[in-house]
């Protein structure tokens, strides 16, 4: 009886932690605007993890993480074309926030094939509080036309203003 309220209790306060969050989508590079650098400490990026799917690339390793997140983005792939459109970058961001706020969690970054030009993808999350996740992804076309990422950062946006960053050495 106890162990089934224990879950119950959990289940519950996982459930009122989760916000509702948009779709991913691309943003045309005339509408992402430069938006002013305003630091807050209720806002938190902890960390952003980069992996490279792509054989021309990999290194043979023993490390077992590595290992295992080669074959999950590569997993149900039949197909040489299939494993072709899963080439390229996987990006992990891992964020906080300490009050509920309306953020907008944005990647920007370069391709090596297409210069300075910056690109952006962005997610939205109406009423943010707590620890999230977000996964972006720079695959298929766009990574075998464009090429690798040569630099790249993470905006965390509230109200048109950048309140978290998290930035490559190289960004400028």
């Amino acid at each position: 009886m106890i162990r089934l309220f224990a879950a119950l209790l959990a289940a519950a306060a996982l459930s009122a932690c989760s916000t509702p969050k948009e779709p991913l989508h691309q943003i045309p590079i005339a509408h992402a605007n430069v938006v002013p650098l305003a630091l807050d400490d209720d806002f938190k990026i902890e960390r952003v993890t980069k992996f490279l799917n792509d054989p021309r690339f990999l290194k043979p390793t023993d490390d077992a993480v590595l290992i295992f997140e080669r074959r999950r983005v590569n997993h149900g792939a039949i197909t040489s074309v299939d494993f072709i459109e899963r080439r390229g970058y996987y990006f992990n961001v891992s964020w906080s926030a300490k009050r509920p706020a309306d953020i907008t969690v944005r990647i920007e970054y370069r391709l090596e094939n297409l210069g300075a030009h910056v690109q952006a993808k962005e997610m939205r999350f109406p009423f943010a509080k707590g620890s999230h996740a977000t996964k972006f992804t720079v695959i298929g076309d766009e990574y075998q036309e464009g090429g690798k990422i040569t630099a790249w950062r993470v905006l965390l946006i509230e109200d048109g203003r950048a309140v978290g960053l998290y930035q490559s050495f190289l960004w400028n």
